[in-house]
């Protein structure tokens, strides 16, 4: 089984960058020059991605456009022969890319939005991309969830990305606990086989500090569990509900990645993703390094 398909839960409202997010998507906050969004269906195309699956609501129908063909854009910078912004806007998604837009009508947790793309996806294996993770990897290494799939490929077994957190935060995440040296996990040291998993645990009551973020792969049986899961607290479904009933009967990872994940979702962490990948970018990159230097001195 090869994992061809990657849904993105964009439904949420962003009320933690109000009101920036009044009216426009969290998802297409830019991060440079480009939206959250982008750099998270970028990162599933180069895991051999080819059907994004976008599970929306109310007031995403910028992320549609942002995919979408801009006729009179494209014309005008043609007309005006500008090549090289003519690329970057037709190069937003790849050709060989479908993009499949399904509206959660309610807010019903996470759970209940991956659990929307099953008439999409059917119970193939797929991916789980959260757009607030922006996941930056050096140069030369692969993408995350590319690392991921190849585990996949070879384990075929679901995959939970995955990073120690400091003991305080665990109240924030979804924490595993792990076997280490199992049968399936190998002698690969970042993997560990999840025996048992915690929706935000206090932090005496965390089974671990290992940490899920936002980048999963799994089992179309997934689905399954997920239609058996009881709503909890405001009537939710928690993937994380669905994920545990899943270890009753399936294998799963947990993958120590290669990179650095920025949570967007947070404030700061926005602010961090901005800084790094501006002094990294190809035409920001060394005259910001050098306001950044010279601000640092005069303090």
């Amino acid at each position: 089984m090869r994992v061809r398909k990657a849904v993105f839960p964009v439904a949420g409202m962003g009320t933690r960058f109000l009101p920036a997010t009044k009216a426009s998507p969290k998802e297409m906050m830019p991060v440079v020059d480009k939206p959250l969004i982008q750099y998270a269906v970028e990162e599933a195309a180069e895991a051999g991605i080819t059907d994004m699956v976008f599970i929306t609501g109310r007031n995403k129908r910028a992320i549609e456009d942002h995919f979408d063909k801009a006729y009179e854009m494209e014309a005008e910078l043609e007309a005006k022969n500008k090549q090289a912004l003519l690329e970057i806007v037709r190069n937003t998604v790849p050709p060989s890319v479908n993009c499949i837009y399904i509206r959660q009508n309610e807010a019903l947790g996470l759970g209940h939005a991956v659990l929307c793309a099953l008439p999409v996806v059917g119970h193939e294996p797929f991916a789980v991309l959260l757009a607030d993770d922006l996941m930056d990897t050096p140069d030369g290494v692969p993408g995350v969830l590319q690392q991921m799939v190849t585990v996949f490929d070879i384990k075929q077994a679901s995959v939970l990305a995955v990073q120690d957190v400091p003991p305080a935060e665990t109240k924030s995440y979804g924490i595993v606990g792990t076997k280490l040296g199992s049968a399936l996990a190998g002698s690969d040291k970042r993997l560990e086989e999840i025996t048992h998993m915690v929706e935000k645990p206090a932090p005496g009551d965390a089974p671990s500090t290992l940490a899920v973020v936002g980048r999963y792969i799994l089992s179309g049986d997934i689905f399954d569990r997920l239609r058996k899961i009881r709503p909890g607290s405001g009537g939710e479904i928690q993937l994380t509900d669905g994920i545990v009933a899943l270890l009753q009967t399936d294998p799963v990872l947990a993958y120590r990645f290669e990179g650095v994940r920025y949570d967007c979702g947070s404030k700061i962490g926005y602010l961090k993703a901005t800084v790094e990948l501006g002094l990294k970018h190809h035409e920001t990159g060394p005259e910001f390094r050098a306001y950044l230097d010279a601000l640092n001195a005069s303090r």
